[in-house]
């Protein structure tokens, strides 16, 4: 039976994705109820850069989506439609209904302000879950003033501290520029286009957050899958073929 109030959100970075899983644990185990990934950010129009923070933000947000549609709560919780970067936390519906809950589960990652995980967090949490959390990680968070410049933080969202570093690199260092952003200048994505490109990216998220790529077509069988595999698995020798191939090296060898 799925309970409110024992659900984690777990995020984990490697160096070319982000894992955003929802789990609930039970005597049995751990059990992934709904997870979320980096890598399908494409399928929204997100081809670059998906491991940033802007990155861990989506697939937060397409993780909470996912969950809340699943459970057909979607309409009734739908969060922060268009970040602006405010503090904010999921509450209770119209109707009384009490919003699904979760906490962070951070594992091994880096909880220094301004870390990534917040922005999946922050995804997840302006998607509609509720996630108990402060403000005091986001980046924009004045240590002194102890208050969240929300301006700052929404940069971090669309993805404006990139586009700062690659108009900072055209202008002062053109061949780093070029080296560091060749998948951004192929596709002729400049700075100034980046928080159009999120912002489509979260729409499209929300109308569709189990969107299939189009070139997936119909789901591949066993038999598919097993075929693949052969191709790449290294045929075994026999006895004469090994003791053929190793006086083969031998004369190789000598010659």
């Amino acid at each position: 039976m799925w309970s409110w109030a024992d659900a984690l959100t777990f995020s984990s970075f490697t160096n070319r994705d982000i894992i955003c899983q929802l789990v609930q644990s039970e005597i049995g185990g751990d059990k992934v109820f709904m997870a979320a990934y980096a890598h399908e950010l494409p399928r929204y129009g997100i081809k670059h850069g998906l491991t940033n923070w802007a990155a861990a933000y989506a697939t937060g947000l397409l993780l909470a989506r996912r969950v809340l549609k699943k459970l057909e709560l979607d309409e009734e919780f739908a969060g922060v439609e268009e970040a602006d970067g405010e503090y904010n936390i999921t509450e209770a519906s119209e109707e009384g209904r009490r919003p699904f809950k979760c906490f962070l589960d951070v594992g091994l990652v880096r909880t220094s302000t301004g870390a990534r995980v917040f922005g999946a967090m922050k995804g997840a949490s302006d998607g509609g879950l509720y996630v108990p959390h402060s403000e005091n990680r986001f980046p924009g968070y004045d240590q002194e003033t102890k208050e969240l410049e929300a301006d700052t933080l929404r940069k971090y969202i669309f993805g404006g501290h990139v586009a700062e570093y690659m108009e900072l690199l055209a202008d002062d260092d053109e061949e780093r520029y070029k080296t560091l952003f060749a998948g951004y200048i192929d596709d002729d994505i400049e700075a100034d286009s980046l928080e159009e490109i999120y912002t489509e990216a979260h729409k499209a998220i929300r109308e569709d957050p189990f969107k299939k790529d189009e070139e997936e077509g119909e789901k591949k069988s066993k038999d598919y899958w097993k075929e693949e595999s052969q191709k790449y698995r290294q045929k075994k020798l026999t006895k004469e073929e090994r003791e053929a191939r190793v006086q083969e090296k031998i004369e190789a060898l000598r010659d």
